[in-house]
């Protein structure tokens, strides 16, 4: 029996250039079928608007509404009276602040005007003449020899409450006072973290002496003075 292929032929030679052609050729089908357009049967009649001509009826015009004129303005009197001021008016006279040379100049002293002095509180730091220390009085550093005479009254009256070293209680005092205008002190304030080691700071400026009070342009004046006091458990 004899084979009607050649076993030499290669069916496959150019099947993808064919499977491209063919690819082509159904999207170009598919193409125009999707783009194909179909249009109604139109007839051609005259699209004009049936509007009837009514311009011939007659429209009424609206009466003119007649408003009445306003009244006439009064008349003027006819005869003018004319009303004579009968009462007098006096001039007043300006009498002239010049002096003529007839009349003499008194002088006038020079008048003393008291001046006035607030009673204020002048603090330590500004004051003019600082007050005196007891012992101080012949130092030219009045002020350093007041704070040197502090600590020194402080470190001799200073006592340690025994209730405080107990509990283990210590810190700082700040103590406020002012050195009145007779030498005194008043005002004492204290503000620590104990009301014992307060009352100790107390006890300490109760004990400060009498001092020559500060002055303030000449006059004596209220100074007000703050002084740490440490409480320290050795």
């Amino acid at each position: 029996m004899e084979l009607k292929k050649n076993p030499k032929a290669d069916l496959t030679k150019n099947s993808s250039l064919y499977f491209v052609i063919g690819l082509a050729v159904v999207m170009l089908v598919v193409w125009r079928a999707l783009e194909w357009k179909t249009y109604e049967e139109t007839s051609e009649y005259d699209v004009s608007m049936n509007v009837d001509d009514d311009l011939d009826e007659e429209v009424p015009m609206t009466e003119q509404i007649k408003t009445p004129p306003p009244p006439p303005p009064p008349a003027a009197p006819e005869i003018i009276e004319v009303v004579e001021d009968e009462e007098e008016v006096e001039e007043t006279v300006i009498e002239s602040t010049e002096t003529s040379q007839e009349e003499e100049i008194i002088e006038v002293e020079d008048v003393q005007v008291e001046e006035e002095f607030e009673d204020v509180d002048v603090p330590f730091a500004v004051i003019e003449n600082v007050p005196v220390f007891p012992g101080c009085e012949n130092e030219s550093n009045k002020r350093a020899c007041f704070n040197n005479m502090m600590q020194k009254h402080i470190g001799k009256n200073f006592r340690y409450p025994e209730i405080a070293q107990e509990m283990g209680i210590q810190g700082r005092v700040s103590v406020m006072f002012v050195i009145q205008k007779d030498g005194s002190i008043g005002g004492v304030r204290m503000r620590g973290p104990d009301k014992n080691l307060e009352k100790e700071a107390a006890r300490i400026i109760s004990k400060l002496p009498k001092m020559t009070p500060g002055k303030q342009r000449g006059r004596p004046v209220r100074v007000p003075f703050s002084i740490p006091i440490t409480f320290k458990l050795q």
